[in-house]
């Protein structure tokens, strides 16, 4: 019959629950499953950001003369597009796993020239 829903479709009603109270509801904890199998990886050595009021567009991609001078051009490869609120918490993340690997491994200096020995 038309009218008859799949079991797809199927909407089950249970009674109505009782409001969790403010000390359970902060210690409840989400897990989520990442389902990986069918993800591209991809290095970068490229970031551009750029911003609308409503999003942050970040492009990434590789850079083959990343120490060449004069005009080059770099093909982006992705480009994610978050909301704000997604991007500080991807800040914290990537900030978290710098202080960690930096306390692991010693300060990342991100200036080259300071990076390069004098011989």
């Amino acid at each position: 019959m038309a009218d008859e829903k799949s079991p797809e479709e199927t909407v089950e009603h249970s009674e109505p629950t009782q409001p969790v109270p403010a000390e359970q509801a902060q210690t409840a904890q989400t897990t989520i499953q990442v389902k990986d199998e069918s993800v591209i990886a991809a290095y970068s050595n490229f970031c551009r950001v750029s911003s609308t009021p409503e999003e942050l567009i970040l492009d990434l991609g590789l850079n083959p003369q990343p120490y060449a001078t004069g005009q080059q051009t770099v093909n982006v490869s992705q480009r994610i597009i978050m909301n704000h609120y997604t991007a500080k918490r991807l800040l914290s993340a990537l900030s978290m796993a710098l202080q960690r690997h930096e306390q692991a491994f010693g300060v990342l200096e991100t200036d080259v020239r300071k990076r390069v020995k004098q011989q």
